[in-house]
Formats: C-alpha cells, structure tokens, sequence
C-alpha cells in the first residue's frame, strides 16, 4: 500500500512541473518578443547607419553631441566629427549613433 501511494505522490508531482514549465516557456517567449529582438532590431539598424556613414552627414554621437561627418579612418574605425567651425573631434565609429536631420525632425514632431 506504502508503495501506491508513492508512485502516486510521484505522478501527482510530474504532473505539477508540467504547467509551471510551460509558464516559464511561456514568459521567455514574451520578453523574447517584447523586449529582446526590438533591442536587436535597433541593434542592426545602428550598425546598418555606422557602415553607411560618409563625409558631410550630420550625426549625433553618444554624449548627445550633434556635428557633421568631416573624414572617415576605416582601418582605425574612427570618424572626425565637427561640432563647431573648426572644431573638430574623434570619435570611435561605435558611437555614432542617429542622423541629426531625423532627430532633428523627431524632436520637431512633438
């Protein structure tokens, strides 16, 4: 008798994993679609903006730092960015984040 209700107690608890397996499925799948792949979706729109960069676009590096593209050092991944008449400054590629004509236009919008 001992050992019936064992395999009992044992399917019973099987049975109980399953449901809360399926939530925790279930809730990665969600921060999966609503907070992980639009990270990476913007992700790949930043490189796809840093790779199409050229002389004369105006950007808006991280510190917030608007100015134009005056020359590109590919073999060092550098960009030397102009914020002000004849001010200019270096900055790694990897920080070149927005077109400052679309800020600008968004920034309008509201």
């Amino acid at each position: 008798m001992n050992t019936s209700l064992l395999l009992a107690a044992q399917a019973q608890q099987q049975q109980s994993m399953m449901p809360m397996l399926i939530m925790m499925a279930a809730i990665f799948v969600i921060m999966w679609l609503f907070m992980i792949r639009p990270q990476q979706k913007k992700q790949k729109e930043i490189r796809a903006f840093q790779n199409s960069l050229q002389e004369g676009t105006k950007v808006v590096v991280s510190g917030g730092i608007y100015g134009t593209v005056k020359r590109i050092d590919l073999a060092a991944n550098v960009i030397e960015v102009e914020i002000a008449k004849g001010t200019v400054i270096r900055v790694d590629k990897n920080y070149v984040f927005a077109d400052a004509a679309s800020s600008m236009q968004g920034a309008q919008a509201k």
